[in-house]
């Protein structure tokens, strides 16, 4: 056990409830995961431990107050995030995440990755011509890759969008749904539909999609197109068939930005159905102008409950992996 020492941070009144959280929880936070206390008078914080703890604490509050002052939000989500990777030496990232804005919405909210594997998403989407975004429900693969569609559109990058997904219901179950086909179709589009709301505004979006510029349709719609100068994402991608995905990776024309996102352990492919999601992993992870970025529960950037249950599921999943290895019978040889 080191000595204990002090130290103190400086935090400016209108700052202080960003960084300290309601009910001073991000202060709590900290103190508990760096084993620390935190004092705070006249705008001075004193921080108290082990000289190593102090340091970090105090490199910790400095990254957030410098957050707090562009303009950011700390969340619980963003306090999380640092600490893991404080606990790393990798503090000074957060500062890098923070200076990529990729687009605002029509709100005017900046759209910017919040973690390292998010900025290895965006810069494989910028580098290359086709980007796989796989991972687990919240890491924002979709709402990403619509934030580089929109910015790529709006610079004259691309002269279109196509976004689109598979219909796994398309048959009977969808058959017996009232309206039309567009009407039977709009409910599995309505989360792309959502994002592109969000980011260009829906006045923005239905002028663009009336004129052909942005166009939401099912996978079954790209068969038989070739498409040229457009950014095509391609969501859900562990429902398609591998003859769907090979059918779909072909259309691919000239000046055309491709991202395809999904998550493989949420398939909704009939049993013993294999994905074109996991095919493509492996046909094609060999080829350099393809980027295959894995996004873990560690960039899940919803509610901090979402992370928890996502990490939850991957330790029953691998437990049920491990399990299932040990209860394999033996394969035994007679004479």
């Amino acid at each position: 056990m080191g000595n204990t020492t002090e130290s103190s941070v400086a935090i400016p009144a209108e700052h202080e409830r960003n960084i300290f959280g309601d009910f001073d929880q991000n202060l709590k936070s900290i103190e508990n995961t760096l084993h620390v206390e935190m004092i705070e008078r006249d705008g001075v914080l004193k921080i108290i431990g082990e000289a190593s703890a102090v340091a970090k604490a105090k490199r910790l509050l400095g990254q957030l107050l410098h957050l707090s002052e562009r303009g950011n939000t700390i969340t619980t989500q963003n306090l999380n995030y640092a600490l893991s990777l404080l606990m790393e030496d990798k503090e000074n990232a957060m500062t890098a995440l923070d200076d990529d804005i990729i687009i605002h919405t029509v709100a005017g909210r900046p759209v910017k990755p919040k973690t390292i594997g998010q900025k290895n998403y965006v810069d494989s989407i910028r580098d290359r011509m086709i980007t796989f975004g796989i991972g687990p429900a919240g890491t924002g693969k979709t709402y990403i890759a619509m934030a580089m569609a929109v910015r790529a559109f709006r610079r004259n990058e691309v002269t279109r969008i196509i976004l689109t997904r598979p219909a796994i219901e398309a048959g009977e179950k969808l058959g017996f749904l009232p309206g039309d086909l567009q009407s039977k179709i709009d409910p599995y589009l309505r989360p792309l539909y959502d994002a592109l709301y969000e980011i260009m505004g829906a006045e923005a979006f239905l002028k663009n999609s009336e004129k052909g510029l942005i166009e939401v349709a099912p996978l079954a719609y790209m068969r038989g197109r070739t498409l040229d100068n457009a950014f095509i994402i391609l969501d859900e991608a562990q429902n398609t068939t591998p003859a769907q995905m090979k059918m779909f990776l072909t259309r691919i024309g000239f000046g055309t930005k491709v991202v395809i996102t999904g998550d493989r352990t949420q398939k909704d492919l009939p049993k013993g159905a294999e994905s074109g999601l996991d095919v493509s992993f492996k046909v094609l992870k060999k080829i350099d102008e393809i980027g295959f970025c894995e996004l873990t529960s560690k960039d899940v950037v919803r509610h901090p409950l979402v992370q928890k249950i996502v990490q939850a599921y991957e330790v029953y999943e691998e437990k049920k992996g491990r399990d299932r290895k040990s209860t394999k019978p033996k394969v035994r040889f007679y004479r």
